[in-house]
Parts: C-alpha cells; structure tokens; sequence
C-alpha cells in the first residue's frame, strides 16, 4: 500500500526536540578521548605478553557495565549556533585514533609474526585483541569519508583497507544513504530476516554495487571504467599494502588467516548496519518514489559511556536525516521521532546473532513502530516480501497480490522472476491502462473481453505447443525445466488477470487447463523422442495418453494435480511399460517447486500401463467403481506411434462405459446415500450436502444413466452435463438450472480459494482484501453475502441431487 502524505521539507534537518542543550567546550570533548586509552594498552600486551594481554580485553569488557551505570545521556549541541570551527577538541581524537590505528597495527603483527617475544597462545589473543579494536576501524573510518576534505577521506579509506573493505567509502556514501530503508538497499534488512540471511547478501552487494555506482560515474563523465580516476584503483592499491605487510611479515600461510580475521571485523561492523535499520522502511508514495529520510529510518539509542567511545554512533537516526552533520553534533532523537532500541549496541549484538530471540524481541517493536508512524498501512507484508527485495518497481502489482491472494506469496517470494512475465506484450496489451476510456467501468468490459476472448478462444493449446517447440533446449531435464517456467509464466499472468476481475474463475479454469495440457503434451514430447533416440524408434504399434479428472474436463485449479493414464496397442510392452515410467519421472520433475500443479508425492506409484484389450477387459471385469468413474472424465492429449491409436482409446473408453455391467455397478455406487456431511460453508465446498462431491455425483448419474454426453466431448464439466439434462428433458429445466448454478459456484469458488488460501475456513481471518477478492469472483457483494449464497445453494442442490439419485435408484 501506498501512502498520500509527505514530510514537510524541513522535518528532517531540524534540531530534535527541546532538550537540555550544551556547548562544545574540552570538558565535554574529553569522554570522546577514552578510546585512545586502549592503544598503550594493546602495545604494552604485545611487547610483554603475558597477563599483559588481559589488559585491551578489560577495557573491551567496561562498555556494558559502564552503560548499565552510568545511564543515558539525550543532550544535544545546537547544530545551528555549533560551526565546524568550534569543534576541534571532538575532532582531535578522531584523528588521533586515524593516526595510532595503522602503527599499532602494523606493530602488534610484527610481535606476533615475526618477533618471537610471544608463544602460540599469545600469538593467538593477541590477534584477537587486534580484531576486536579493528571494529573501530568502521566507526572511525565511517566518520572520515563523510568529511569535506579530502584528506579526511583518504584517511577514511586506508583505515577501511586494514580491514579488507575500502569498498565501503562508495557503497556507504552513494548506495546505503541514497537508498537506506527500501527494498534496493541490502543493509536495510526487512523484517523477518535474520542476520546470517542479511550477511553473506549484505557483503556481496556492497562490492558488486560499489563497482556499479562508480562506473556509472566515471561514464556520465564519458570515462571507461578502467580510468585511473576509479576510486577502486586506489582500494586496491590500499588493500594490497596491508596484504603485502602481511605476506612479508608472516609468509602465505599468514594470508588467508589475515583475511579471515578482516571478515570477522566486517561481520562486526555489519551487526551494526542490521540493528540500525532491521524492519524500518520507508513507505512508497502513489508516484512511485519513496518517502524522504526521516530519523524514524533508523534505530536510536542513548546509552552514555557508548556514544563517548563509539563516537555518537547510536545516534544513526540523525545521522541519516542530516548526514552532513560531524558526529558530536549529532541530535539524540527521542521516541516521538524515531524508534528506540532496547538495549546499548553491546546487548543488540548478542542478540542479533541468535535469530529466534532478535525475532520475539524485535517483531513487536517493528509491529508497534508502524502502527505509530504510519497507521494508515494495514498491510506490510509486500513491504517485507522477498520479491519486492529484488523487483522494487514492481511494488503496486505485489502488493495487489499479496493482498488478495496470500496463497500465492510463498512462490512469488521464491521466484521474483515471475513478475516479469506481467511485462510481456500478451499481457500489457491486453490488462489496458487506466484512464484510456471514458469511465472506469467501461474501461474494465474492455479488458475483461479482450482477456477472455484471448485466453479462451484465442490461444489454444495449438500455439501454446508451438511456442513451447520454439523455444531451445537441449534434452529432457532441460525441456522439464524450460516448460515448468513457461507454464509458470503464463499462469501467474493468468491469476493477476483473475485477481484484476478480467477472468472469471470459469474462465480462469479454461486458460489454466491448456497452460497444463500443453506443459504436459511437451514434456511427454521430449521423453518420447529421448527414449527413442536411445532404445531404437518402435516399428509398430501406437501410444495414448489421457488426463483424468479436473485436468480433462477443463475445471483446472492451482493445486490441481496431474493425474495420467496410459494405454497402448500394438508393438512391445515391456518398450511402452519403460517409456511410461519416464514419463511418470518427467511429470513429477515438472511438478516440482511448480506454480500450477502441486508436487506428485515421492513413492506415488504410475498406474498400471495396459493394452488397449487388457485395458477395457479389466475395467470391463474387475473394474473398481472409483477406477470407472474416472472414464467418464478421461481425455487423451498425447499419442505416438500409430496415429490412430487416440481415436481406438476413446472408443474403448466409451465402449466400457456404455456396458450394462460397468453402468449398473457405477449407477448403483454413485446412489448410495452420502454419509455424514459437515455444515455448509466456504471451507466444507467439497464435502457438504449439496456440495461439489455431491453435485459431481449427480452429474455422472446422468451421463452413464441417461446418455447426457456429448460425443464430441470425452470428459464434459458438471454444468454441460445438467445443460443437456435439462434440454432433452431427462429432469426437469428448473432443477437443472439450480443444479448447472451450484455446479458453476462450486467451481468458481474451488478455483479462487486454490489461488487465494490454503482452506476455505481460513477466509476471514485472511484479510478484508482477501475476502473482497474471494465475494468478488463469486458474484457476491461481501464475504457475508457469499456465505448467505453458499448455504442457500447448497440446501437446493442437496434437494435436487436426492432426486436425481432417487430416480435412477428405482
């Protein structure tokens, strides 16, 4: 969801609150001088080891204790009255840390690599003690690159280079401020997405986008990336000096470990970046952009002995809404401003890297941060979805669809990529824009005809095959992959059409059964010409294949599964057994991770492959009523080998449903009273009385009893069935009318339920939208009015079917 309002311009450079104010004086400065305590410190361990080393490990250890005692402090400088010139003191030990860094550094390497003064142990903690300061490398080195001068920078990027991650100095400026608190920036971590998730993520971006940004650079300026101009050569020539030292001092081995350590300070420093942004974002504008920056983007905290000696770093919120500002000027934001963490950066760190505790301690604050700033958004989940991570243009159609048809958010999320099919020319020019026509409604009749006309009499299964057969691949495994992201393409253009009301669920169902026919006649295709090329093309005899169920009758659903059966006539059996089971291995690959078919359970067994005589001998004599009724919606739509071999199947699928035998034990089965039925409603559509089961029922009683079939169709829908019925007088015009309207509601509603929810129950607590969506597609006004429908429905059918079942009973 999009919001209406903007900030006023000035809101975010503004003083923060009326606190107590101070001045820059030496007094004040001093605490920030604490840090330069630890650099005798760490050399007095190096030199003397020992209990020495005990020493930067106790001054590591006072920050905790010292917050816990000391308390807070929200006073803040006035940025207006404070010039840079009168901020020499606070800057003094910002330099001085900048100057001591490098030497400590170079000399605590040189005692554990090359001296010899120290053992292994000491060795050991000793290059911890330097990794756990080089953290400070990031609070240092950030407040550097953000200076004016030059020099600062440059200070700013070798101090980045000691750890391995001078990058840092394009990324944090150009990247991570320009963009912080929406999907296109990785340190920005949504909620819901832990730290070992955001690291690996965070640190890859951070390289690959520094590049991006500095060669877009050097091009507005007509440069190749390679010119000398590139900061990076710089970063590289900085890096490799440390390395070099490295190498010179310790040998290769040393290296990698040198490396190592530097990821630990980047991890470090990354812990930083998720607690200062985890689960604030910026609300997108209904013109696309998003929001300005404002001190609310950012986590605060004011813990006293912590902004002395991380230099106002806890203080992010205001460094974000006035970036500029030098970090003793930085305003304490209190909580009507920006959302305040529970605890000193030290207590946040502890808790990050332990997912299931940041979750249960953070979710709330998130969730009461955006029902205080921005109460209008009911709905964040296409704020924190993944696919809105890597397609932030596509944020309207994300939310319209997260919004209204939950189910399909897990594979949108795993599978961004689906929303570029909504860019293709079949579905942009048919889903038309707004404002083209001369009023709202008319302008949706437009697009509901040109959707429906194309996706139900336009695009058959024919041009489905063939641009399938265009498309190159090479081998099976291949072509399973190749059709399973065709056929998810097309059936998520498919569900935003019916999300958008341009598709009926009918028709929705017709356009989903051809995506599935052709998925499937392709992958069969491939097998078949594999499996020739490697046994030996066959020399006679003929292979069909039919779909049964709701896959042959056209009345597909998401969810619904792919259900085959096999048959052959003529030629080797043991050639088409083989054959089969390949298919069976192919369908249940092209299920997998699928958009439209569920996954075919792991030991699910093929049906059993026939010959055409043992096929209709079998179902003619030992024929189960279950295994009968599924002939009376069965549809070939794969054949090899004889070209005849389709047409033979058909008729002796109808040859065995039209034998007395076959039709008196169907018949008798299909009048058996129903057992316990539970209570109408969206969740109980299949199993109540009146319901789909039960009009399915009646409709195959009067397909085998009654001959309402159409030989042209082999597997006709429940409301042809009742059309026909009521046409030649089998029952009368207005039961069937009743009966042909349960049959459509019933399947509309397993249609829009299979795409916005797991289960028909759990409609109302999906959300307003949701349910909107679920009325909407049935014909009904509200959600309410739906239910009123269903039980009405549902209380008529059941009337009619016991008639229906009742006559043929006698």
């Amino acid at each position: 969801m999009a919001i209406d309002r903007v900030e006023p311009a000035g809101s975010a450079t503004m003083a923060a609150g009326s606190g107590e104010t101070f001045e820059p004086s030496i007094g004040n400065a001093l605490p920030h001088y604490l840090p330069l305590l630890v650099f005798p410190l760490i050399v007095v361990a190096a030199i003397y080891g020992g209990w020495w080393i005990a020493a930067p490990f106790v001054f590591f250890a006072l920050a905790g204790p010292l917050d816990e005692a000391m308390g807070t402090d929200e006073r803040n400088m006035d940025p207006a009255a404070t010039p840079d010139s009168r901020l020499l003191a606070y800057n003094l030990p910002v330099w001085l840390w900048a100057a001591l860094w490098p030497p400590t550094l170079a000399f605590g390497l040189w005692q554990i690599l090359v001296s010899g003064d120290l053992s292994v142990w000491e060795g050991v903690l000793m290059a911890v003690v330097l990794t756990v300061e080089a953290q400070a490398v990031f609070i240092v080195g950030h407040e550097m690159i953000h200076r004016r001068s030059v020099w600062e920078r440059r200070v700013g990027e070798f101090l980045l280079a000691s750890a391995s991650y001078p990058q840092y100095a394009t990324e944090h400026i150009y990247i991570h401020h320009a963009l912080v608190g929406t999907p296109m920036d990785y340190g920005s971590a949504p909620k819901g997405q832990s730290f070992w998730n955001y690291f690996p993520r965070e640190v890859a971006s951070n390289f690959t986008g520094a590049w991006r940004v500095e060669g877009e650079r050097l091009a507005r300026r007509g440069l190749a990336v390679w010119h000398y101009s590139n900061p990076f050569w710089r970063y590289g020539i900085e890096t490799g000096f440390w390395y070099a030292l490295i190498w010179w001092m310790g040998g290769w081995w040393a290296v990698p470990i040198f490396a190592a350590l530097c990821l630990g300070v980047v991890l470090s420093m990354k812990l930083s970046n998720y607690i200062q942004h985890y689960g604030l974002r910026r609300a997108r504008l209904p013109s696309g952009r998003f929001e300005r920056t404002l001190p609310r983007h950012s986590w605060s905290a004011s813990c006293k002995f912590s902004n002395w000696i991380f230099y106002n770093m806890q203080r992010h919120p205001d460094h974000h809404a006035a970036s500029n500002r030098r970090y003793p000027v930085l305003q304490h934001r209190g909580e009507e401003e920006s959302p305040q963490l529970p605890g000193s950066y030290g207590k946040m760190f502890a808790l990050a890297v332990f997912p299931r505790r940041w979750f249960r301690t953070m979710d709330p604050l998130v969730d009461r941060w955006r029902a205080k700033f921005y109460p209008e958004i009911a709905d964040w989940s296409a704020y924190d979805s993944p696919a809105f991570h890597a397609r932030p243009d596509a944020f309207e159609v994300i939310d319209e669809i997260f919004s209204a048809a939950p189910r399909v958010i897990p594979r949108v999320n795993r599978s961004p990529e689906l929303l570029d099919a909504l860019a293709a020319r079949e579905f942009t020019d048919l889903d038309l824009p707004r404002g083209f026509g001369p009023d709202p409604e008319t302008e949706a009749i437009a697009r509901r005809g040109l959707a429906r006309l194309y996706w139900t009499h336009e695009y058959t299964v024919a041009e489905m095959g063939q641009e399938i057969a265009d498309i190159p691949v090479v081998g099976v495994d291949d072509t399973v992959e190749t059709v399973r992201n065709w056929s998810d393409g097309k059936a998520f253009q498919v569900a935003v059409h019916a999300i958008r009301d341009n598709l009926t669920p009918v028709e929705t169902a017709v356009a989903l059964s051809n995506i599935a026919e052709a998925s499937i006649a392709a992958v069969l295709a491939a097998v078949e010409e594999d499996f020739a090329a490697r046994r030996g093309a066959r020399t006679e005899g003929g292979l069909a294949v039919a779909v049964l169920g709701d896959l042959a009758s056209r009345e597909a659903a998401f969810g619904t599964p792919i259900d085959i059966l096999c048959v052959h006539d003529g030629g080797e059996a043991t050639y088409y057994e083989s054959l089969c089971r390949e298919f069976a291995d192919a369908l249940r690959d092209l299920s997998e991770n699928s958009l439209l078919f569920p996954p075919v359970p792991p030991g699910q067994r093929i049906r059993a492959v026939r010959t055409l005589a043992a096929f209709e001998e079998h179902h003619r004599t030992d024929g189960i009523p279950a295994e009968l009724l599924e002939l009376s919606r069965a549809r070939c739509i794969f054949a090899c080998g004889d070209p005849e071999v389709a047409a033979r199947f058909d008729a002796a699928r109808r040859a065995v449903l039209a034998d007395a035998t076959v039709r008196e034990t169907l018949v008798a089965d299909l009048c058996k009273p129903a057992g316990d039925a539970p209570p109408p409603g969206l969740g109980a559509i299949d199993g109540m009385r009146g319901g789909l089961r039960d009009i399915e029922r009646a409709a195959r009683l009067l397909q085998l009893a009654h001959g309402a079939d159409d030989p042209e169709n082999p597997a006709p829908a429940a409301a042809t069935i009742f059309e026909m019925a009521g046409a030649d007088g089998t029952i009368a015009k207005d039961a069937a009318g009743r009966l042909g309207d349960a049959a459509r509601l019933w399947r509309s509603l397993r249609g829009v339920l299979g795409l916005a929810v797991y289960d028909g129950s759990a409609v109302g607590s999906a959300g307003r939208k949701v349910a909107a969506f679920v009325a909407r597609s049935c014909g009904a006004e509200d959600i309410d009015a739906l239910n009123a429908r269903v039980v009405e429905v549902a209380a008529a059918a059941a009337g009619d079917v016991d008639a229906v079942a009742e006559k043929d009973a006698g």
